[in-house]
């Protein structure tokens, strides 16, 4: 047996229904009811209403057109950045304490460079849990796809006997 459905048009983006301003979805009473309707995010699908779609469909298009400018812009923004260092707690050995995630690589662009980006646009298969560089894959849009160098050292200096253990090999200068 079927249940009964209704149609709205959204007046604003709603990322459960992944739809836009001005589509027409179909969703279930209760959900039209007791949150697109009482909150503003859809309207009835009435003749009248229709012929708002024209203008919410004009307000998406814009929308649409900003977000990929934007993106644009902060994926060229990104290329010309130096590598994003972050500090991290390591043990005897390298040994990371915790791990990097896509959350530390945000809040450290911002802090670093005044970049704000969303952390959903960070792409790690697993946080980064080893002292080094990583190159950090970035899905700024649909279309636009940009890499970013970070290199994850020792929050602690290395003892200059240390240093010498290994080579003797000096931190490179930033």
């Amino acid at each position: 047996m079927s249940k009964k459905q209704i149609e709205v048009i959204l007046t604003e983006h709603i990322v459960s229904l992944a739809a836009s301003e001005g589509d027409m979805v179909t969703v279930a009473p209760g959900f039209a009811r007791n949150y697109l309707l009482p909150l503003g995010k859809a309207i009835p699908n009435t003749s009248g209403n229709q012929r708002r779609i024209a203008t919410l469909q004009t307000a998406k298009e814009k929308r649409e057109a900003w977000d990929l400018q934007h993106m644009t812009d902060l994926g060229d923004s990104l290329k010309s950045l130096p590598p994003l260092v972050i500090p991290a707690k390591v043990g005897g050995g390298g040994k990371m304490f915790g791990s990097v995630t896509a959350g530390m690589i945000c809040d450290e662009l911002k802090n670093q460079f005044a970049v704000e980006l969303d952390k959903k646009k960070v792409i790690l298969d697993k946080p980064i849990k080893q002292v080094g560089e990583h190159h950090v894959k970035l899905d700024l849009h649909s279309d636009i796809e940009a890499e970013l160098l970070v290199i994850v050292e020792s929050d602690a200096p290395e003892e200059p006997e240390a240093k010498e253990e290994a080579g003797g090999a000096k931190p490179a200068a930033k």
